[in-house]
């Protein structure tokens, strides 16, 4: 299955969230209520609602996308390269109409195939809930509510759920998989669960934009390790 997969018809892609208000105390006092709902058992447990709002950002409900990076794979003079576009604004719903748009581009372009690392559990759905919150209608791609696994599987690819071969038991992050194969990744950036404060408190969305380029050529590279081909080097990395 792997080795027919025509990499240059897939679009990579990778998402960042954070939580909608940049404090548990800017929630509405009804928001404030879901939130602790949402949280119940986590706060049974003994921590209070407020300190468990840093994951809020995780939650379609209680988050929002802040960047949307896309790339693929080129080859020139037999070299793969990897060029990547990424949707940014603070107007959320700007920001994920302007992706769509680009989704259409894309697929008349010969790349009809998402592929993101969790993407079944994270990535699209998140992106198909914030757009219909926002009033968006779905591309055909991301329109799949109540859509089993098998009748989606030969659009939206996933690198996690190919690597469980069918075991369902344990996550395995993008970063453990890099070192597992060896794909290089940057040691200097911020990681997933230092974004809230990247955007929120030092408003620095361009560090944002750039971490998630380079887990969108994280997960290519990762997806090319699987079909036992060359990866990618950070220089051949373009943007477009």
């Amino acid at each position: 299955m792997l080795h027919n997969l025509n990499i240059e018809e897939i679009l990579f892609l990778d998402i960042e969230t954070v939580p909608l208000a940049p404090e548990y105390t800017e929630l509405t006092e009804r928001w404030q209520e879901l939130w602790a709902h949402k949280m119940q058992f986590q706060i049974s447990a003994g921590e209070p609602a407020d300190a468990l709002y840093e994951r809020a950002g995780i939650y379609a409900e209680f988050g929002r996308i802040v960047c949307i990076s896309t790339g693929y794979v080129v080859q020139k003079k037999g070299e793969p390269y990897f060029r990547v576009k990424s949707f940014y604004h603070e107007d959320e719903k700007l920001l994920i109409q302007n992706f769509f748009n680009a989704l259409n581009r894309f697929s008349k372009a010969g790349k009809r195939r998402l592929c993101a690392h969790n993407g079944q559990e994270f990535d699209f759905p998140y992106i198909a809930r914030r757009a219909l919150v926002n009033n968006i209608n779905l591309p055909k791609v991301l329109d799949i509510a109540g859509a089993k696994p098998w009748e989606v599987k030969d659009v939206l690819i996933d690198t996690l759920q190919l690597w469980k071969f069918g075991d369902y038991k344990h996550y395995t992050s993008l970063s453990l998989l890099c070192e597992l194969f060896n794909i290089p990744t940057p040691k200097d950036d911020i990681d997933g669960s230092q974004v809230a404060k990247v955007y929120w408190e030092d408003k620095d969305v361009d560090r944002i934009i750039q971490y998630c380029e380079k887990d969108t050529l994280a997960v290519a590279n990762l997806l090319l390790k699987y079909k036992g081909d060359p990866i990618i080097p950070f220089e051949n990395l373009e943007s477009v």
